[in-house]
């Protein structure tokens, strides 16, 4: 069963979208929401964070996540693709920061993962053979292998020529706040 969208003017009528600063605000509503208007009229909408960072909220009795609802306000119609947040922060719907993105276009601008140890998306240690692997993944999905490196810079390098080739975002792989680099900057593979 899919989900009926509201329109473009019940969502005017509902809600005020700040496309410089993204915030969704609750409109008052006719009289007969008293009990709306006191309690909800002038404060954030869609302003609640799910699991992957995300905010989403109720409108009608269904489910909607901010950045599609500001999408469809700003432009006038609901957005046939996927939304991207161009600076990773899945939280700010800037209008600036979102822009229409098919599915692959969308997963070549991903934050780095949490896991990465190495700083560089793309590029780790492999242990046993003493080496630094650059691999990217390419336009059907599927892995490629870069090549095997000796000095960490020159992996790097290999992975930001293959995201160039691969039609990635230049914000691919930002590091999120407070990520600490685990390797050796000279290259002699990861400390420890």
């Amino acid at each position: 069963m899919t989900k009926e969208l509201p329109t473009i003017e019940e969502l005017h009528q509902l809600l005020i979208y700040n496309p410089e600063t993204g915030a969704l605000t609750w409109r008052t509503r006719p009289n007969d929401r008293r009990s709306f208007n006191q309690r909800l009229a002038g404060q954030p909408a869609l302003a609640c964070v799910n699991f992957e960072g995300y905010l989403h909220g109720v409108i009608h009795g269904n489910g909607f996540r901010a950045h599609r609802v500001a999408w469809a306000m700003h432009h006038g119609q609901w957005p046939t693709a996927e939304i991207d947040h161009i600076n990773g922060n899945r939280a700010d719907n800037r209008m600036s920061n979102l822009r229409e993105a098919t599915s692959a276009e969308n997963s070549r601008n991903m934050r780095m993962m949490a896991r990465n140890k190495s700083g560089v998306t793309g590029v780790f240690w492999h242990k046993s053979r003493r080496r630094w692997i650059a691999a990217i993944k390419g336009a059907d999905s599927k892995p490629i292998h870069i090549g095997n490196f000796v000095i960490f810079q020159d992996a790097v390098d290999a992975r930001k020529q293959a995201e160039r080739e691969h039609g990635y975002h230049e914000n691919h792989g930002a590091r999120p706040q407070g990520f600490a680099k685990m390797h050796d900057d000279k290259g002699a593979g990861p400390q420890g």
